[in-house]
């Protein structure tokens, strides 16, 4: 496949790209780590493969892992096993391993399962297909804190010598959006620390960008739940010397409002905010990582 055909198929999506695996039989390799036959379009053969031959592709966007998502994760496959197979290709540095391309994710949950064996694909690809197709997967299933897509796009610039306009259609993004991630890198290491443990998002993050100290606002703007429109005000403030706007002097939540946020983020596995307006109402937001934790919401709600 050519690569103007290559990103055509990245563009629409990962399961577009890899759909053929879905519609192929299932086909299971006699023993542990055999090798099968290499794969046309219409035949994607599901094997499997010794764990201990599989290693993550250290060019892999995500580099965070939260521990409490592997434990669950874990747990659903002692019970019902992996579900849907790993993508891996041929190690190019180690002869007879594997590399994975995508399912970094089960892999480790797997390990922690005490699997000695995974169901998997294999691909021949080379390393700019594997690392736009872990950057896509990633983006598509929201795996990404911002910092990791942000590096994900540097790689991709950097190493392959994509404009920003290319890299967007590829990865199904709009230019600015690429500009606003790529921005974040210039932000001081301790505020793409708080972006990585999920203490700031990334708008709260992009607007502290232009803050004559950076890092002293992102702290203030953890510690006092700030919004980001009262971190813009600030800044503003900031750079005319002007007082800042009533809206970004507001003070901070009260206990009872945060103990409220605790108590669902807690019960719900989802990180819940509060914000009250000036009229007696306000608004609640869940954000939610993945479809999965979409469908878990409405279970809950729906009881």
């Amino acid at each position: 496949m050519g690569r103007k055909a290559e990103n055509k198929k990245l563009g629409m999506g990962l399961s577009a790209l890899l759909g053929d695996v879905a519609e192929a039989p299932v086909k299971v390799a006699d023993k542990p780590g055999k090798s099968a036959a290499p794969a046309g379009a219409s035949d994607r053969p599901i094997q499997t493969v010794a764990i201990d031959l599989i290693h993550p592709n250290p060019d892999q966007p995500r580099r965070d892992f939260v521990e409490s998502d592997l434990e669950e994760l874990a747990a659903s496959i002692r019970e019902r096993g992996v579900i849907q197979p790993v993508i891996l290709r041929p190690d190019p540095s180690r002869s007879g391993q594997y590399q994975i391309v995508a399912g970094e994710r089960r892999w480790r949950a797997a390990q922690r399962a005490k699997l000695h064996e995974l169901p998997v694909v294999v691909r021949e690809l080379d390393d700019q297909s594997v690392l736009e197709i872990a950057l896509i997967e990633n983006i598509q299933r929201a795996d990404l804190n911002a910092i990791e897509e942000a590096l994900g796009y540097t790689q991709l610039l950097e190493r392959f010598q994509y404009t920003q306009e290319t890299l967007a259609k590829i990865v199904g993004k709009s230019r600015p959006h690429l500009a606003n991630m790529l921005r974040l890198l210039a932000l001081p290491a301790g505020v793409q620390w708080l972006v990585r443990e999920g203490k700031l998002t990334a708008g709260h993050a992009r607007a502290v960008v232009t803050a004559p100290d950076p890092e002293a606002l992102a702290l203030r703007a953890v510690r006092e739940g700030l919004t980001v429109r009262q971190i813009e005000d600030l800044v503003r403030g900031a750079g005319t010397g002007k007082r800042a706007s009533k809206a970004a002097r507001r003070p901070s939540k009260d206990a009872d409002t945060r103990q409220i946020e605790g108590d669902l983020s807690a019960a719900l596995r989802m990180k819940v905010t509060i914000q009250h307006g000036d009229a007696g109402g306000g608004e609640m937001r869940i954000r939610y990582k993945s479809l999965e934790d979409l469908d878990k919401l409405l279970a809950h709600l729906a009881n």
